[in-house]
């Protein structure tokens, strides 16, 4: 018996309408399968729906969304604000397929100024604020973190070493020799001098730099004058490593001291947002976003999406400058506002200095989707290539590479990398740490089919009806005819027999260019040299070489460095140096008896025979 489809369209959403009222609150719209196909706020929830029970004068995004409605869920707050603040945790959690998404929600690095020991340690920072200290950011990038502190370091001499190295030098490190650090660690500068030196890296960091190259200056000639030429040769050089820093930083703004310049340049249906950080009247570079459109959006409602999801975990400045008003600018600046606890101004400036930021933002913007749509054109037309070379279906829209890495079997891992129409989808990789004891070592079949079972398990429980863009295209795997007929058997066993696999393997030479291809019932091929396919197939499988590799090479180096006694049940960090410190190495420790072991400060009778008992099970 066939199963009639559920009615979809404005006449499901009508229905919806005598059971509504006027409150402010939150809707989503599913599709036939129950997927979020878009989530909203209203201030009026009733009038908002009703405009979607109209059938016409829709865009044809809306229209598209409409067709496929087949229920909406509902839920009601207080204030339009909390609707606002519901719909982006909604869109966050749900990714709905017509809403605006922000794709790259990576939390920005910031500079602190760890203030927990008397000689306080400047650093990057990345994550919760947890730690004691003065932070300073954000910043685009650790590239733009690690060049600040390497001139803070030439300036202002300050400490990057950790404190447990600090406590236990004798001698300053190579970073005093070569200008780079005043040594506190062994007494080269007094507490009260250091402590200067951070005061004034604190005050760079929030542009004050006239006033510390003032003040360097007078120091420096009074020390001439005391002839006190060493230390004021010294200031002199702090003077030109200051000047020289000046003279390399990018947009400098005299009359904005912090902001954040967002502009957005939309064409062809795609959308790039640049973000500039101006904080301390210096620029702390910039970063390019491109969100995920539904398709025909205003870009009044792009930046408002931006800004709301931009913003989730990370503090706006007290002055956000755009390119364009978002669609509801006092709402999203009260949400702001009450996301960081001040006011938050939002601007869209006209002319001057500030007008001139958000120019410069807007031009990058426009360049940066430029760049991306031009490398877009060519990978879909490599992919188009590939559908073609293979006899795919369609161009595949998610490739997925597999391969292994390990010395023998030891610190064996699996490696996925992902490719798609806009490049390499790097947020998708996957390592997997062979875990299956029944595997001999240096098994490649084994580990093949630990991996993809771990994964297709886990895509076929989350996914089941294959709803979302996690489930791949096309598979390509490193290895021949035997590999290829490997993962067909283990994908049917897991009865997924539906999607195309490629085995890479060398050719008879061995020789980079003369690749074989192998598919499930199909005669071996190969490309001809200067095809751009067989480049591209290439990049994809080195690019997964290259993930295994450095994935087995980490795994390696942590199992290097382990050490026993971390697994020993109750010997934290200040046993585990008593323990080093009187028997000299963790196999020594190992090979004690009791009675040796409770001869080590802080190791009770109890702790001993737990040791011991650790070693000796």
């Amino acid at each position: 018996m066939t199963q009639t489809p559920a009615p979809t369209g404005p006449a499901v959403i009508q229905n919806y309408l005598r059971n509504l009222d006027s409150s402010p609150g939150v809707y989503r719209m599913l599709d036939a399968q129950g997927a979020v196909l878009y989530v909203g706020k209203a201030r009026d929830l009733k009038a908002r729906v009703s405009s979607y029970a109209r059938p016409t004068g829709h865009s044809g995004r809306i229209a598209r969304m409409i067709r496929e409605t087949a229920s909406m869920m509902f839920l009601t707050t207080r204030t339009e604000t909390e609707a606002l603040l519901l719909e982006q945790n909604l869109i966050k959690q749900l990714k709905p397929r017509y809403n605006v998404l922000l794709r790259d929600d990576k939390s920005f690095p910031n500079i602190l100024v760890a203030k927990s020991h008397p000689f306080p340690q400047i650093k990057k920072h990345r994550g919760a604020k947890s730690e004691k200290g003065d932070y300073y950011g954000p910043f685009a990038s650790a590239g733009a973190v690690n060049r600040t502190l390497n001139q803070l370091q030439r300036v202002f001499l300050l400490r990057n070493c950790s404190d447990s190295t600090f406590d236990s030098r004798t001698r300053p490190c190579l970073l005093f020799q070569i200008k780079r650090c005043s040594a506190p660690c062994t007494g080269r500068i007094s507490e009260a001098d250091y402590l200067g030196l951070v005061s004034d890296a604190e005050r760079f960091l929030q542009g004050k730099t006239t006033a510390i190259q003032a003040q360097l200056a007078k120091d420096m000639a009074a020390a001439a004058e005391a002839m006190e030429y060493e230390r004021a040769a010294a200031l002199r050089d702090r003077i030109k490593a200051l000047t020289a820093v000046q003279s390399v930083q990018a947009i400098n703004p005299k009359g904005v001291a912090e902001a954040d310049a967002i502009a957005l340049h939309m064409e062809s249906g795609q959308a790039c947002v640049q973000v500039f950080f101006i904080r301390g009247h210096q620029s702390w570079g910039n970063r390019d976003f491109y969100p995920r459109l539904g398709g025909a959006e205003r870009a009044d409602e792009v930046m408002q999406a931006f800004l709301l999801q931009f913003y989730d975990g990370k503090p706006p400045p007290r002055l956000v400058l755009l390119s364009d008003a978002p669609e509801d600018p006092e709402l999203t600046a009260e949400v702001l506002t009450e996301r960081a606890g001040r006011k938050i101004e939002l601007a869209v400036p006209q002319r001057g200095e500030k007008s001139e930021l958000v120019a410069n933002a807007l031009r990058n913007a426009r360049e940066s989707l430029a760049r991306r749509m031009s490398e877009s054109a060519t990978q879909l037309r490599l992919l188009e290539g590939l559908a073609e070379a293979f006899d795919l279906p369609s161009p595949p829209r998610r490739i997925e590479v597999y391969d292994n890495s390990h010395i023998q079997g030891a610190a064996a891992v699996g490696g996925m990398i992902v490719a798609g129409p806009e490049g390499w989808m790097k947020n998708q990789y996957r390592k997997f740490n062979i875990k299956g004891t029944e595997i001999t070592p240096g098994d490649d079949f084994g580990m093949m089919r630990e991996v993809l079972t771990r994964r297709f398990t886990r895509l076929l429980k989350e996914d089941p009806d294959r709803n979302t863009e996690a489930w791949p295209d096309l598979l390509l795997i490193d290895g021949g005819a035997g590999q290829v007929s490997a993962v067909e058997g283990i994908l049917a066993d897991l009865g997924v027999e539906d999607i195309p696999i490629i085995g890479v393997a060398k050719g008879v030479d061995r020789d980079h260019g003369k690749e074989e291809f192998h598919r499930p019932g199909a005669r071996p091929m190969a490309l001809r040299m200067n095809d751009p396919v067989l480049y591209f197939i290439q990049r994809l499988r080195d690019e997964a070489h290259r993930w295994a590799i450095g994935t087995h090479r980490a795994r390696r180096t942590k199992q290097a460095l382990a050490n026993p006694l971390d697994e020993v049940p109750g010997v934290g960090a200040a046993r585990k140096r008593a323990l080093l410190a009187h028997f000299g190495s963790a196999k020594a420790v190992s090979r004690a008896g009791v009675a040796d072991l409770q001869q080590v400060d802080g190791i009770s009778a109890t702790m001993a025979q737990s040791i011991y008992d650790h070693f000796h099970a």
